[in-house]
C-alpha cells in the first residue's frame, strides 16, 4: 500500500487568484448566454414578468453541471408546491386578509423549518415553496379569479429559465463534479499528510499554520459532502456516488484516528522514554510517502500486546502502533476509492482494507434554533403583510412577497449579522445600477440584439464573480436584484413614475429583512456554538452509559457531523476551543470502542472500567450545566488510572482490545503538553503531565 504521497497532494493551493480566471469568464459567458436566451423566449411569448426567467438562470447556475441540475430540479419542485398552495389558499381566504396573512406566515415558517432540517439539495425545494406562495398569491388579491393564470405564468417563467440554464450548462463545456471532487479529496489528504509531518516534530504542534490546517479539515469534510450530493446529478452514475460515499465515510473516520495518534505521540514525547526508533521509522516512512506496513506483525521490535506491556510507556507505544495501523488501513482505502471516482469501468466497490466499525451517516439538528429561525421569518412576513393591509397600498403586494423572499434567505443563515449590512449595501447598488441602465442606457436599445449588448458588460463581470469564494452570494443577489429592479420588459414602454415607485418599493422590501433580523436576532454566533457544545456533551454522556447508548445507534455519525460544523466556527472564535472540540470527538469514538469490549473483560477489569465510565458520564453531565465546574475532576483521573491498571493486569484478547480506546479516552480528557524531546530532567518532564498520565509502575 502506498503511504502518504505528500508532494503530489500539496500541489493545489487554497489561495484564490486576485482576478477571475479563464474558467470563471467561461462560466460567466455560459450563464449570460443562457440568461439572454431565456429573456428572449420570455419576451417572445409575452410572459408578464420575463425578467424572472432571466433571474432564474443566475439563481440556479453553478460551475458544476451536476449542481446546476440539482438546483434546477428542486427549484421546479418548490415552485410547483408554492404555486399550488397559492391556487388552493387564496380563493378561500381572499375576503379575510388577516387570516390570509396568518396562513401565509404559518406556511412560510413550516417550510423554512423543513428546509433547515434537510441538509441535502432537497432543502432548496422547501425554501422555494416557502416564499413562492406569498409572491404568487398576494399580487392576485385584487383579482382572485386570475390566481391560476398568475401561478401558471410564474411557473412558466421559472421553468423557462431552468431549461435554458441546464441546456447551456450541459452542452457548452460541461464541468464534471467528479474531477473537482478528486481534486478536493487530494487537497484534504494533503492536509492530513502535513499533520503527520508535524507529529515528527512536537515543536510544530502548536503553530498557527498547523492549527489552521487541522481546523480546515472539518470545513472541507462538509464541502466534500455537498459535492458528493451534486455528484448524484452528474453523468457518472451511481457507481461514482458509491465510491464517493465510501471515501467520505473513511475520511471522516480519519479525524478521530488522527487526533488519537497525535495525543498518543504527545504523551510519548512527554514520557522519559520518548518515541522508540521503530515507531519513529514508521512515521518517517509515512512522511517520505514510501510503503507503509498495514499489519502489527510487520513491526516486531516495539509491537507488544497491550496486556503484556509492563509499564505505561510500552502501553502507549503499543497503542500508537495500533492507531497507525488503523490509519494505514483507512488511508489505503481513501486512495483506492479516490481513484474509483470518475472511473466508468468501476461498477462496484473494490476490496477495502479497513474492517473496523463505521459511523452511520447522521445529521445533528438544533430543533430549538431551527424553530426560532423559522418562526422569526414567518412573523416577519405577517408583520410586512399587516403593514401592507393597514396602509391600503394596492401595489404593495409585490413588496411583501419580496420581503418574504429575503426573510426566508436570512432565516437559513446562522450568522445573519455579517450579511445584513452587506445585503443593504448590495441592494442599494442594485437600485442605482438598475436606474442608471433603465433611464440612461436601455432606452437606446432598439431591438433585442442591442439590449443584450448593453447588458453584456455588467452581467459578464457579475457572472465571473459568482464562482469565487466570498463573492458568490453578493454576485447572485446583484444579478437577480438588478434584473427585478430594472424590469427589462418595460424598456419598450417606459414610465418614469411607475418604474421609480416600483423599484423604490422593491428596495424598501429588501431593506425590511435585514432590519428585522437585526432586531429579532440580537445574539451572536457564540450562542449557537454554546448550544452545539452542550449537545455534544450530552452525546458524550450518553456514550458513557451503555443503557442509553443502545437506544441511540446513530450517535457516532451525529458526533462527526456536529464536529465538522463546529470546528471551523470555533477556530474563527478561539483556536483552543476548536482543539478541545477535536479531543471531544476523540473521546466520543474512544467511548464507543470501549463500550464494545467492556462486557467481555475479566470481572476485576470490568468493574474498574465501568466505574471509570460512570465517572465520565458524570463529568459530561456536569459540563452541560453552566453553573458547575467544567474541568475534569481528580476523581475522574483516578478512575481512569485505576481502569488502565486493572486492564493492564490481564493478557486476554478483550483486555488488549479495550486498552487502546481507554488510553485514547484518558489522553482526550487529560491531554499531555507538547514537549521537546531531549530533556535531561525527567522530574521536570513528568511534572508537566496531567495526573492521569503518570507512568504506571505495576508489573504484569
Amino acid at each position: 500500500m502506498k503511504g502518504l504521497p505528500a508532494f503530489p497532494l500539496r500541489v493545489r493551493s487554497v489561495t484564490m487568484p486576485d482576478l477571475p480566471t479563464a474558467r470563471h469568464w467561461l462560466f460567466s459567458g455560459k450563464v449570460f448566454a443562457a440568461a439572454m436566451l431565456a429573456l428572449y423566449i420570455a419576451l417572445a411569448l409575452g410572459l408578464p414578468r420575463p425578467y424572472w426567467a432571466m433571474a432564474t438562470v443566475y439563481l440556479v447556475s453553478h460551475p458544476l453541471t451536476g449542481a446546476t441540475r440539482s438546483k434546477s430540479i428542486y427549484r421546479v419542485a418548490g415552485t410547483v408546491m408554492g404555486a399550488t398552495a397559492a391556487v388552493i389558499l387564496l380563493p378561500w381566504l381572499v375576503n379575510e386578509p388577516m387570516w390570509l396573512m396568518s396562513a401565509i406566515a404559518l406556511w412560510v415558517a413550516a417550510l423554512i423549518y423543513l428546509s433547515l432540517l434537510d441538509r441535502t439539495p432537497r432543502s432548496y425545494a422547501f425554501l422555494l415553496a416557502a416564499y413562492t406562495l406569498p409572491i404568487v398569491a398576494l399580487p392576485a388579491v385584487s383579482d382572485p379569479t386570475s390566481i391560476f393564470d398568475v401561478a401558471l405564468a410564474r411557473l412558466e417563467e421559472i421553468v423557462l429559465g431552468i431549461v435554458c440554464a441546464s441546456m447551456v450548462g450541459a452542452l457548452a463545456f460541461p464541468e464534471s463534479v467528479s474531477r473537482v471532487l478528486r481534486d478536493r479529496a487530494d487537497a484534504w489528504l494533503g492536509d492530513i499528510s502535513r499533520w503527520v509531518d508535524a507529529m515528527l516534530d512536537p515543536s510544530k504542534a502548536g503553530t498557527e499554520q498547523l492549527q489552521a490546517t487541522r481546523h480546515r479539515l472539518a470545513a472541507d469534510i462538509l464541502a466534500l459532502d455537498h459535492l458528493i450530493v451534486q455528484l448524484g446529478y452528474d453523468a457518472e452514475g451511481t457507481a461514482a456516488v458509491l465510491h464517493a460515499r465510501a471515501l467520505h465515510a473513511r475520511m471522516t473516520l480519519l479525524l478521530p484516528v488522527m487526533s488519537a495518534v497525535a495525543e498518543t505521540l504527545a504523551a510519548l514525547y512527554a514520557e522519559f522514554g520518548g518515541v522508540p526508533p521503530s515507531l519513529r521509522q514508521r512515521l518517517e516512512m509515512w512522511k517520505r510517502g514510501g510503503e507503509t506496513p498495514a499489519k502489527h506483525d510487520e513491526w516486531p521490535d516495539d509491537r507488544l500486546n497491550l496486556g503484556e506491556a509492563v509499564d505505561y510507556h510500552h502501553q502507549l507505544v503499543a497503542a500508537a502502533h495500533y492507531h497507525l495501523t488503523t490509519l494505514a488501513e483507512l488511508w489505503s482505502d481513501c486512495l483506492t476509492l479516490r481513484d474509483g471516482i470518475g472511473d466508468v469501468s468501476s461498477k462496484s466497490l473494490p476490496v477495502l482494507r479497513y474492517r473496523g466499525p463505521e459511523a452511520a451517516r447522521a445529521f445533528f439538528h438544533d430543533h430549538g434554533m431551527s424553530l426560532f429561525y423559522a418562526s422569526s421569518a414567518g412573523i416577519a412576513v405577517f408583520v410586512a403583510g399587516l403593514a401592507w393591509i393597514l396602509s391600503g397600498w394596492v401595489d404593495g403586494a409585490g413588496a411583501v412577497g419580496l420581503a418574504a423572499l429575503t426573510s426566508s434567505f436570512f432565516a437559513t443563515s446562522e450568522e445573519p449579522h455579517k450579511l445584513a449590512w452587506a445585503f443593504v449595501k448590495c441592494s442599494g447598488v442594485c437600485l442605482l445600477v438598475s436606474w442608471f441602465f433603465q433611464f440612461a442606457v436601455l432606452p437606446h436599445a432598439h431591438d433585442f440584439g442591442s439590449l443584450a449588448g448593453l447588458l453584456a458588460l455588467p452581467y459578464l463581470v457579475i457572472g465571473a464573480l459568482i464562482p469565487r469564494p466570498g463573492f458568490g452570494p453578493s454576485s447572485v443577489l446583484l444579478s437577480v436584484n438588478a434584473a427585478s429592479f430594472a424590469n427589462v420588459q418595460s424598456v419598450y414602454e417606459t414610465s418614469f413614475i411607475d418604474i421609480f415607485n416600483g423599484s423604490l418599493a422593491s428596495f424598501a422590501a429588501m431593506l425590511f429583512a435585514p432590519v428585522w433580523v437585526l432586531a429579532t436576532r440580537p445574539f451572536g454566533v457564540h450562542i449557537i456554538l454554546g448550544r452545539m457544545r452542550r449537545a455534544g456533551w450530552k452525546d458524550l454522556a450518553t456514550a458513557a452509559d451503555f443503557r442509553q447508548l443502545r437506544q441511540d445507534p446513530r450517535i457516532a455519525g451525529r458526533m462527526l457531523d456536529r464536529f465538522c460544523r463546529l470546528a471551523p466556527r470555533l477556530a474563527a472564535q478561539d483556536g483552543n476551543e476548536a482543539n478541545a472540540a477535536l479531543r471531544e470527538l476523540q473521546a466520543g469514538f474512544s467511548l464507543l470502542a470501549l463500550q464494545a469490549h467492556v462486557r467481555a473483560l475479566p470481572p476485576s477489569a470490568r468493574r474498574a472500567t465501568l466505574k471509570a465510565l460512570h465517572a465520565v458520564n458524570r463529568h459530561y453531565r456536569r459540563r452541560v450545566n453552566p453553573h458547575l465546574p467544567g474541568r475534569p475532576s481528580d476523581e475522574l483521573a483516578a478512575r481512569l488510572e485505576a481502569a488502565v491498571q486493572a486492564i493492564g493486569c490481564h493478557v486476554d484478547a478483550a483486555s488488549r482490545d479495550a486498552m487502546t480506546p481507554l488510553l485514547s479516552l484518558q489522553l482526550a480528557l487529560f491531554p499531555v503538553p507538547r514537549l521537546h524531546r531531549g530533556s535531561d530532567n525527567k522530574e521536570a518532564v513528568l511534572s508537566l503531565a496531567m495526573p492521569s498520565v503518570k507512568p504506571n509502575t505495576h508489573a504484569e
